[in-house]
């Protein structure tokens, strides 16, 4: 299967997980998700200070800077697999 369909297929699975996961595995997927769909993150205009959701995504994906974006795929896959298994 190409990394793209299995990709695509593992976004799918996500929503359909058996349980919710915890809020730090929820920012690894969507910080995983931006850096496979858009790549680096624009660090131009940073959310502010005491927009706590939106600080945490954007920490989350300026972590996976410089990773490409076939590897944040490869892993999301992986993360959604292990957490399908649970």
């Amino acid at each position: 299967m190409e990394l793209k369909e299995a990709f695509d297929n593992a976004v799918a699975a996500s929503k359909t997980l058996p349980a919710r996961p915890d809020n730090e595995t929820l920012l690894q997927l969507y910080s995983l998700f931006k850096q496979a769909t858009e790549g680096d993150i624009n660090t131009g205009n940073p959310p502010g200070m005491f927009d706590f959701v939106a600080k945490a995504k954007y920490d989350a994906w300026l972590k996976l800077k410089g990773t490409p974006p076939e590897n944040a795929m490869e892993q999301y896959i992986s993360l959604v697999k292990q957490l399908g298994e649970n």
